[in-house]
Order: structure tokens, then C-alpha cells, then sequence
């Protein structure tokens, strides 16, 4: 079983070398790799070419980027991976092993951590592993073939929540699993106003998808695990606090945003 690792970039130089040497050092021997660059100005493109079997140039978004590279890929399963993401080397070992021990199985989430650097990082990561095994949040990683052509890929119209709408539509007709190695996601330096103008932009999206999906974006926005833990919060109070912060920030981010996009919208109805 060959699997396909499609990863989009936009000036990735930071992180993107270990993401990709993380792909290339997977126990699984059939292994393709793309890259699908938007048109980045640092030393993305010279990275990928050390590791990539194709570097791609499309846009305009990361949608339309992991589409593009899911209709160059080769391989019977597509994984999609962020460019600033460290897989462990035997994600793509348990991907064969778990699609070929469950037939039924249409996709796999792939469960997170983080890392990075500084207190709202460690903030982050806490936040992370609250959210492993929570139905709301995590979202598949890799696709069979077949399915991911069925249902359409990546809607190109969304450039956030586009992974809550990817998985809608997955658990609306397939049965997803999952492996038990982790994704190691790089938050690198977490700053709260550039976290809240990250929110502001992807407000837009976020209404776009409330509106797509009405009956069922509540629970991606409760975060009900940071709840349903109470413990694990009490027993590190202070971490508490700055993730109580961060969220707070991402909360107003996205709630300007979205009033962004519905003034927009309003303005352009006659």
C-alpha cells in the first residue's frame, strides 16, 4: 500500500525541513511525498527539493493546495500534514496496518501534541492533549483514495474551519479511525496579538461555515474537553491561566471576524 503525503507551504522555511525529513524516515517503505507551495519568497522551495518527489506551485489557498496535490499524488492513501508538523516514524506503518486490518474503514485521524517555545506553548500543549479522543475536534488526516475523490476533497471556498467541514462530510458516509502514533505540531513562539489577528482573518471562514453547517458547529466551538477535565486543569493552575488568556484572545479574534464578514456581506446586499 503506497501512501501519499501531501503537504501545502507558503514560506514554511522555519519548520518545513524536519516536517519533511519526518516523512522521509517512515518505517513504511512506500512513501511519496509532495509538496505544493503557494508562491512562498524564503527557502521553502530549495527545501522541498531536498526532500520532495514533486514541489508543486498552486494556490490560492491551502484547500485548493492539498487538492491539487491529492490529483498529482500517486498512492493508495493521501495524507494531508501541515508543514510546520514532525510525524514519528511509524504513522505511515499503522495507516497500511489499520486500513488493511479494517476494510470498512474510509479515514484515520492521526491524534496531536505540541511543542514550542515559551509559556503560551506550553499553554498549547495542554490544551492538545485535553483535546485527544474528542469526537469535535479531532479531524481525519488520511484518506483512502476512493473516498477522498468521492466526497469531493478540500472545499476550496473555505480557508479556515475547512477541516471541520472535511470531516463532516467524511462521518456522513464512512467509518473513521485511528492509530496510535502522534503528530507533533510546532507552535514555535506563540504571541497573543498575532494569535488574534491569525483568528480575525479566519473569521470570515468560521461564519461561512457556521452557515454551512448549522446543525452541527456548536460543539467544535464549546471545546467541551477543556471542561470535562477539570482535574488535569486544577493541577496546573498557573498553565490554566495562560490558556484561559490564549483563548480568550482566539475567542475575540474570531468574533471580530466574523462581524467583519457579516458587514462585508451586509454591505454588499442591495
Amino acid at each position: 500500500m503506497k501512501i501519499s503525503f501531501v503537504v501545502p507551504t507558503k514560506n514554511s522555511a522555519r519548520t518545513l525541513d524536519a516536517c519533511l525529513a519526518s516523512l522521509r524516515a517512515q518505517t513504511h517503505a512506500a512513501v511519496e511525498v509532495l509538496v505544493v507551495d503557494n508562491g512562498s519568497t524564503d527557502g521553502t522551495v530549495r527545501i522541498a527539493g531536498r526532500h520532495a518527489d514533486q514541489v508543486l506551485q498552486w494556490g490560492p489557498e491551502r484547500s485548493a493546495q492539498r487538492n491539487h496535490g491529492t490529483e498529482r499524488s500517486t498512492g493508495d492513501v493521501v495524507v494531508f500534514i501541515d508543514s510546520d508538523m514532525v510525524l514519528e516514524p511509524h504513522v505511515a506503518a499503522q495507516i497500511v496496518e489499520r486500513f488493511t486490518a479494517e476494510p470498512d474503514t474510509g479515514a484515520l485521524i492521526i491524534p496531536e501534541r505540541s511543542f514550542g517555545e515559551g509559556f503560551l506553548a506550553r499553554c498549547r500543549e495542554m490544551e492538545k492533549l485535553l483535546y485527544v479522543g474528542d469526537a469535535a475536534v479531532e479531524s481525519p488526516r488520511a484518506y483512502r483514495r476512493e473516498l477522498i475523490e468521492r466526497i469531493g476533497g478540500w472545499n476550496e471556498d473555505l480557508t479556515a474551519a475547512e477541516d471541520w467541514d472535511l470531516a463532516d462530510r467524511t462521518r456522513a458516509v464512512a467509518t473513521v479511525g485511528r492509530v496510535p502514533a502522534w503528530i507533533w505540531h510546532d507552535e514555535g513562539r506563540i504571541r497573543l496579538r498575532a494569535t488574534f489577528a491569525k483568528k480575525r482573518y479566519y473569521g470570515r471562514w468560521i461564519d461561512q461555515y457556521v452557515r454551512m453547517h448549522a446543525d452541527s458547529s456548536g460543539s467544535k466551538f464549546a471545546r467541551t474537553a477543556l471542561l470535562r477535565r477539570p482535574a488535569r486543569l486544577l493541577r496546573h493552575p498557573v498553565l490554566t491561566a495562560g490558556l484561559a488568556t490564549l483563548k480568550l484572545t482566539e475567542a475575540a479574534g474570531l468574533a471580530i471576524g466574523i462581524r467583519d464578514s457579516r458587514t462585508t456581506a451586509g454591505a454588499r446586499t442591495p
